[in-house]
């Protein structure tokens, strides 16, 4: 996994890319996907059968789900767009896993239909999901460790959170389930979330392997399948270190040989379910600085906003941000070197750093504060901000009208292939009817000519369809 100083495109790259393709837009470095796919896979090689269920909604693009099909990823859905995309891209049955919590019954239909491993969020789905479609073959369910561990500020504290079921509903799930006559069951936490410690992550095997033993003790049912979740984290500030996720797998090695294998469990698959640690450090979201202003702060205003890229603003995240000088203008753009006010007596900050921010109308539309950047940016520089390859894109919103970007894949050869247009005004206004909205502000006699209007456009009658609605 590469750190913020190992950047992946050289200073000419960056200003050439942000030529060529219209910022804002994100961009994803395919060679080092597949490096840190291989890396994981490499750490779990101990695990017959082991597979990473790429956490889909991070990065939910065809593309991308591509290249981790290629090398062994399934797909983690929480949704039924996600289960939609993964079945579009080739993934089949239980190379797919659906993870949702509230999940309304349209949405699991897809699941089993798709024979998908179903990982049930609460206990009372059961007898829902056995009255209205039937259980599927493999039962896995969502464990919340409630007060047994604290969580973080990205997935909660499990006390506070809303997902999974406590230890005691979890014995009955599965009571209830071999009642019913299910003979297949995994078993799934998700704890932490990018956690750079590989003990914590350890700590979630342990707690796992332990339950395997629980239910089989107490329920004489073998688990088969058991999902670590995700959670494994990437640096997102300079000097973080990089988890060594040889380590992890090594260690949940050596916890499963303790807690499995000696005590003549069946031995279950270990799969896992990581997202970001795949895709996070390998996308980038290049924009252009567009304007500054001095007032009791230094702003440097880009062409990027929090619509796509909502976590510094959401969690208050930290993404580095590296700023490219570019010399050449930029048509539209005011000038490098054009005037700007001494704010000196106001300032409330210390000179040289500044607030990175976008045109939304919201005041959290950040993506730095008070951050150090050097060279100091001005109008026409690129501003790279990094690791936003998940819940980047994926997180976007159309708050003020503004059209998400485009997605990029640089190659493994270098070429860089577009794998999502721009959204355009038309994408934004085409679940709109102008012309109803027209005629609902005439009142009824208005409605009732906009429905004739509508009647009369076809071809045989399109002189009508012409005629004044005044």
């Amino acid at each position: 996994m590469p750190k913020i100083n190992d950047f992946m495109y050289s200073q000419e790259q960056v200003i050439d890319l942000a030529a060529q393709h219209p910022t804002p837009f994100h961009i994803y470095h395919e060679e080092t996907i597949r490096k840190t796919v291989r890396g994981l896979n490499a750490a779990f090689s101990w695990c017959e059968g082991y597979r990473n269920y790429f956490a889909v909604k991070a990065t939910p693009n065809p593309f991308i789900m591509q290249v981790l099909k290629e090398e062994g990823c399934g797909g983690d859905c929480s949704s039924l767009t996600e289960l939609v995309l993964c079945d579009r891209v080739g993934l089949k049955r239980e190379e797919i896993m659906f993870t949702s919590n509230n999940t309304p019954l349209k949405e699991f239909r897809k699941a089993k239909e798709l024979g998908a491993i179903v990982n049930l969020d609460d206990i009372s789905h059961i007898d829902f999901f056995h009255k209205e479609e039937g259980l599927p073959e493999l039962v896995s369910f969502r464990f919340n460790p409630g007060p047994e561990r604290t969580g973080n500020v990205l997935i909660g504290d499990p006390k506070s959170a809303k997902f999974g079921s406590t230890a005691s509903q979890l014995l009955e799930g599965y009571r209830r389930c071999k009642e019913l006559g299910i003979k297949r069951f995994g078993l799934h936490t998700m704890v932490v979330s990018n956690c750079l410690k590989v003990e914590e992550l350890l700590e979630t095997a342990r707690m796992l392997f332990t339950l395997v033993a629980l239910i089989k003790d107490k329920l004489d049912i073998s688990i088969e399948l058991v999902n670590l979740g995700g959670g494994i984290g990437i640096p997102y500030r300079p000097g973080e270190p990089v988890i060594d996720v040889s380590a992890v797998g090594s260690g949940i090695h050596q916890l499963y040989k303790e807690l499995i294998v000696a005590k003549g469990l069946t031995p279950p698959r270990v799969v896992t379910e990581c997202g970001r640690y795949i895709t996070g450090p390998a996308g980038m979201l290049f924009t252009r600085v567009v304007h500054r202003k001095k007032i009791y702060k230094n702003y440097v205003g880009v062409d990027a906003c929090m619509a796509n890229l909502m976590r510094p603003g959401m969690y208050d995240a930290y993404h580095h941000i590296s700023v490219f000088a570019n010399e050449t203008p930029v048509p539209g753009l005011p000038a490098r070197d054009g005037f700007m006010p001494d704010n000196s007596k106001d300032l409330i900050s210390k000179p040289g750093v500044f607030d990175v921010v976008g045109g939304l109308c919201e005041n959290n539309d950040k993506f730095a504060v008070d951050r150090p950047l050097d060279p100091e940016p001005r109008p026409g520089d690129v501003a790279v901000i990094h690791d936003a390859g998940a819940h980047g894109h994926s997180m976007g919103f159309n708050y003020n009208g503004k059209p998400r970007s485009a997605e990029y894949l640089y190659r493994t050869d270098g070429s860089v292939l577009q794998i999502r247009r721009a959204e355009t005004l038309d994408d934004i206004f085409g679940t709109l009817d102008f012309a109803a909205a027209e005629a609902f502000g005439r009142g009824p006699l208005g409605r009732m000519w906009a429905r004739v209007k509508k009647l009369l456009l076809c071809e045989a009658c399109l002189p009508l369809a012409k005629l004044s609605t005044r």
